[in-house]
């Protein structure tokens, strides 16, 4: 039987979600999301033959790192925006740190610093659509535990000095996420491909 599992950092871009809904809350960066995300999925599936049932849903706010970028998008690729790729690469290591989720969608970034602004926003901005937190660890977690991925983000803000004030911009956030849960049928349905 399908088995829905849905992910995000903070309890206030889920405000809006149904109570009844497998929710866990993995905490704000990399580090937490990938314990978090794996701690969550073996208590729920400990059995990996039986994991081809299981979906993750991760929803949350980003960045929008591209003018004009709004509203609720689901990204098609995710990469580490904290590696060095061009340094690790010339030492001689392999460097694996974009996961393809696949369709039309934008390029999310993910990091440990919050993006609010200056050089560090400019030089994503050539790289990717969206900049989060959490979702390439989360990503990591399910591709190495074998199980489904969807992930869903809502443009918060646009990773400039505006962005401190994440907390009273969320709230649009929460409520358009909800309701593209409430109208998306996911929690009926087995929405994502496996990981490749």
């Amino acid at each position: 039987m399908p088995q829905l599992l849905v992910l995000a950092a903070h309890p206030l871009e889920t405000k809006y979600f149904p109570a009844d809904i497998d929710l866990v809350l993995t905490g704000v960066g990399m580090s937490a999301a990938a314990v978090r995300t794996t701690e969550a999925v073996l208590s729920r599936c400990p059995d990996p033959a039986r994991r081809e049932e299981f979906t993750v849903l991760n929803i949350g706010s980003a960045g929008a790192l591209k003018e004009g970028l709004s509203g609720v998008h689901e990204p098609s690729r995710i990469l580490n925006r904290d590696v060095d790729e061009q340094l690790l690469r010339a030492a001689g290591i392999p460097v694996d740190n974009v996961i393809e989720l696949g369709g039309p969608g934008p390029v999310l970034a993910t990091g440990d610093s919050f993006v609010a602004g200056g050089p560090v926003r400019d030089a994503l901005a050539a790289r990717a659509d969206l900049v989060d937190m959490e979702g390439y660890a989360i990503a990591v977690a399910c591709r190495h535990l074998g199980v489904r991925l969807r992930m869903v983000k809502h443009v918060s803000d646009a990773a400039d000095e505006a962005a401190i004030a994440w907390a009273e911009k969320v709230e649009v956030s929460a409520r358009d996420l909800g309701a593209w849960f409430r109208d998306s049928g996911i929690a009926a349905s087995r929405p994502a491909a496996p990981l490749s």
